[in-house]
């Protein structure tokens, strides 16, 4: 029986995986959506909190207090980003869809290009599991999902989890 589901399951994995590719020019495949391309997009999604930031994958997107406004550096490292992965791009311009505010990245340490909002880096939180979570909302008081405007969301999550230890 379970040597059934371990088959089912990594069939339903190489079909599902037949169907992400790129063309010879390294564009998306036909039929492929922006979340199963290289490179992080921003876009916008409704959500329990309203209209939002979500990145390719559709996971919500969140700024960090400790972040500086056009600074250039982001201020969550080590453990804190196994918490709040940052959202990263393949170029310094990457593809928006419905976002208002200003987009630009910073250069990470590691050489890698985070995607910025009105200035502030952007993170994902590792507790959204899905699109449309939002429980990164309000964090620690320091953790704020964030409008198409790049303004963070004050209002108080619907099911905000205590949070992530290890940072």
């Amino acid at each position: 029986m379970r040597t059934t589901r371990w088959a089912t399951a990594l069939a339903l994995g190489v079909v599902g995986l037949a169907g992400c590719g790129s063309d010879s020019d390294g564009s998306p495949a036909a039929g492929s959506s922006a979340g199963e391309s290289p490179g992080a997009v921003l876009a916008t999604a409704d959500s329990p909190l309203g209209e939002i930031v979500v990145d390719g994958s559709g996971l919500t997107v969140c700024v960090f207090d400790e972040d500086t406004a056009g600074s250039g550096k982001s201020a969550c490292s080590g453990g804190c980003l196994r918490i709040w992965p940052a959202v990263v791009a393949d170029s310094d311009t990457p593809a928006v869809d419905g976002v208002d505010g200003q987009v630009g990245t910073i250069t990470r340490d590691d050489g890698t290009r985070q995607i910025t909002l009105e200035g502030l880096p952007l993170y994902t939180y590792a507790a959204d599991s899905q699109a449309g979570d939002v429980t990164g909302q309000g964090v620690q008081g320091v953790w704020w999902v964030v409008a198409p405007d790049g303004g963070k969301i004050s209002a108080a999550g619907s099911s905000a989890p205590p949070p992530m230890p290890g940072y």
